[in-house]
């Protein structure tokens, strides 16, 4: 029986050349070891699994090689290269920080870092996630790390770059890798798959290579996964089964119950979703995601962000042309907002199912709108536009008030209700009233009750500031702070006057009552007056009272104050303070 390698450690990248979507950091190494201007330290920085290791281990290789090609890359067949495949190189040395953190260990690594390399030019010295070693560790490793020999050259890998001491980053050179894009983990897994003589679709390798997040060595994990379950012919839908993700499958066709207004197949396919495992909060969040996609493949200059295989996004530009640019707006919105307001519900699963049916009645909102528009189809029209019928003859009497006056006054009694039709165009008026909302009613209704109450020829402005109308407004403002006796009494203990014909001036005891009153309640005061007096040109002034003129009897005086008074009339209680050495306090 052969003994199996697994993808991640057999398809290890050996040269620059092989590295992926690092372009620039190996550009960068490149051009150091030809223009021989290496550092004593390198810091490599970044997420799990996108080659850290990987390009430490290929350049600390292309180093030491004795016979490097003109493109930097190491020859294979040296004593340097072959020693360090077979794992027997003395002069390129591994240190996983994580289970030799302590100050011991650094201690042992300095002791070897005197040695000089028996084959190549450079000890090399990789400390693979360098952030678990101990505050002491790190203290010890300073000054070697500062000032190692000429020969030493250290190459730190982490994944926690903010755990690594300060002092530990000034004396490297930091690369940050990124996670490893779509496109190109895709590309590579097609490859890997072509050299096993596996059979596996685009749309397959997509959903794998989102599903490992950035990390090439994850989405390898994954294919192995699949390989294991399925064997050299992959199937689409044996991946989504195996990896546990959710169809995109279900997004298409909750998308069109959406645009079709079929609430209740939503809540009926959203079951199936929790019946099947998948959690409510990620089910959202892919809704989210679809609509984003479905308004990227509106216009074609937005295109490349669609990062998905031909054929699904062939389906979303198919989808895309079928959904007005506001359906998508309003979903995104209501997507959104149910995805932030999970967690704080009582009720995670009716929070979601209330989500979905405001996506199935967003339709019917825009056609309530605007009865003409032409971009919904005549079978969603007719199922999503509210009836209009009139009522019967025999109803008439029981009809609201608020009916539109353009409306059918009767219909013939012999013809039956369901047959009574809706004027198409003898009556745009009625359309649009039986087609307004009940707040737009009762906001109009608010207007006439305004306009009515307003005397005849001073609508058209600002009404005249008088005192009869302004005492007539102070109860008001009163009870307005009926719960903050205090400001209420301030205001009221002195009678406003009028100034500059628009500026209402109350009197406050002293300056530090009209600065609280100006900071916490001065709008709110303005706006009252100005809406009960119909005058937005009034203001609210507050001035402090003159201080009363303090009168002799009225004075306060000091105990020493006294004492003194009394001495200057009466020397004898001057002298006896003075001799039994008395103290006034």
């Amino acid at each position: 029986m052969d003994h199996f390698v697994v993808s991640a450690r057999k398809y290890r990248p050996q040269q620059f050349n092989d590295v992926v979507d690092q372009d620039n950091i190996v550009t960068t190494l490149k051009n150091a070891i030809q223009r021989k201007q290496l550092a004593h330290a390198y810091l490599f920085c970044g997420p799990r699994g996108v080659g850290k290791t990987t390009c430490a281990r290929i350049f600390a290789r292309t180093i030491n090689c004795l016979n490097p090609s003109s493109a930097m890359e190491a020859c294979g067949t040296c004593e340097s290269c072959v020693s360090f495949a077979q794992g027997r190189s003395y002069s390129i040395h591994e240190l996983d920080a994580a289970s030799n953190n302590s100050v011991d260990d650094i201690r042992e690594l300095i002791d070897k870092v005197r040695i000089p390399p028996q084959v190549g030019k450079y000890s090399v010295y990789i400390i693979d996630e360098v952030h678990m070693l101990s505050q002491s560790a790190f203290n010890a490793f300073l000054k070697t790390l500062e000032e190692p020999p000429s020969y030493a050259l250290f190459i730190m890998a982490t994944t926690e770059k903010h755990k690594v001491l300060p002092t530990i980053l000034s004396r490297c050179q930091v690369f940050d890798f990124n996670r490893i894009t779509i496109k190109a983990m895709t590309h590579y897994l097609a490859e890997v798959a072509g050299k096993e003589g596996v059979t596996i679709g685009q749309d397959s390798l997509h959903i794998i290579a989102r599903k490992a997040d950035g990390a090439m060595r994850d989405a390898l994990t994954l294919l192995d996964q699949c390989i294991a379950v399925s064997g050299k012919e992959v199937t689409y839908q044996q991946v989504i089964s195996n990896l546990n993700v959710l169809d995109s499958e279900y997004y298409f066709r909750l998308t069109d119950m959406a645009l079709e207004g079929r609430f209740d197949s939503m809540l009926l396919l959203f079951d199936e979703v929790l019946t099947r495992g998948f959690n409510a909060l990620h089910f959202i969040s892919g809704l989210s995601s679809h609509f984003r996609n479905l308004l990227v493949s509106k216009q074609p200059e937005s295109l490349p962000l669609l990062d998905y295989g031909q054929e699904t996004a062939r389906r979303y530009k198919e989808q895309a042309a079928a959904c007005p640019l506001p359906f998508l707006f309003a979903a995104l919105g209501i997507c959104t907002q149910a995805e932030a307001g999970y967690k704080q519900s009582n009720q995670p699963r009716l929070h979601i199912e209330m989500a979905l049916v405001r996506l199935s009645r967003i339709e019917s909102r825009e056609i309530a709108k605007n009865p003409a528009t032409d971009k919904v189809p005549a079978t969603r029209k007719a199922e999503s536009i509210p009836d209009r019928t009139p009522l019967p003859a025999s109803d008439s009497a029981s009809a609201p008030a608020s009916a539109p006056a353009s409306a059918p006054a009767s219909a013939p009694a012999s013809a039956p209700a369901s047959k009574t039709v809706w004027p198409p165009a003898a009556a745009p008026a009625a359309a649009s009233t039986a087609t307004a909302s009940i707040k737009k009613l009762m906001h109009q209704n608010q207007k006439e009750k305004q306009r009515e109450q307003e005397p005849s020829g001073e609508t058209g402005g600002d009404r005249e500031l008088t005192m009869e109308r302004l005492e007539k407004a102070l109860p008001g403002l009163m009870n307005l702070f009926k719960d903050k006796p205090n400001l209420s009494a301030t205001l009221s203990r002195c009678p406003p006057r009028i100034v500059d014909k628009c500026k209402i001036q109350f009197t406050v005891v002293n300056e530090l009552q009209k600065t609280w009153i100006e900071e916490h309640y001065g709008r709110i005061i303005d706006n009252y007056l100005r809406h009960i007096l119909h005058n937005k040109q009034v203001c609210v002034s507050l001035m402090v009272e003159d201080a009363p003129e303090s009168t002799p009897g009225n004075t306060c005086y000091m105990p020493e104050e006294k004492a003194k008074f009394m001495a200057e009339n009466n020397p004898e209680v001057a002298a006896l303070r003075d001799d039994l050495n008395l103290d006034i306090s």
